[in-house]
């Protein structure tokens, strides 16, 4: 597995991917009209490219395909962990927490959020996020529940 930026090129396997993981692996924890407001399979593509240019964007690759993409972002007191999917075949190999450490590293020092659906909540607190708060998305008519969850810095030590 490689680790590379996003370019254009990317968008219809990143659209593509990003459809089939949240009516695949989200589906046990979402209805079949949410998943539909979630993920229409009819995304503008050039809205979403113009995102994923607009911050750091990553795509794990194997065998020429695009099997994981993630984005991240700083804000004024750290960052936001944007998007973060992994297809449906890949899952608990590693790929997550590969971009995840490498979107986090993008970051400025100090906390990171993440909105994370029911689905990914557990893979966060894994990584050490807690939630903040629940979280109710509107999409076309749909109410979704996902997670505010934060991880903060790790406490450094002063080296003398």
């Amino acid at each position: 597995m490689t680790i590379r930026p996003y370019c254009t090129a990317d968008i219809d396997a990143v659209l593509r991917l990003f459809y089939e993981t949240v009516h695949t692996v989200a589906a046990a924890d979402y209805t079949g009209a949410q998943l539909r407001a979630w993920a229409t399979g009819c995304e503008d593509p050039a809205a979403w490219n113009a995102s994923l240019l607009a911050q750091h964007a990553l795509v794990a690759v194997e065998q020429g395909e695009i099997i994981g993409f993630g984005d991240a972002a700083p804000q004024p007191d750290g960052g936001l962990i944007d998007r973060l999917y992994v297809h449906r075949a890949h899952q608990r190999r590693g790929v997550a927490s590969t971009l995840l450490a490498q979107l986090e590293a993008s970051l400025p020092p100090g906390p990171v959020t993440v909105f994370a659906s029911k689905t990914a909540r557990p893979f966060f607190e894994h990584h050490g996020y807690r939630v903040v708060r629940e979280n109710i998305v509107e999409r076309r008519g749909e109410r979704l529940l996902n997670y505010c969850m934060r991880r903060h810095a790790p406490a450094t030590t002063p080296q003398f």
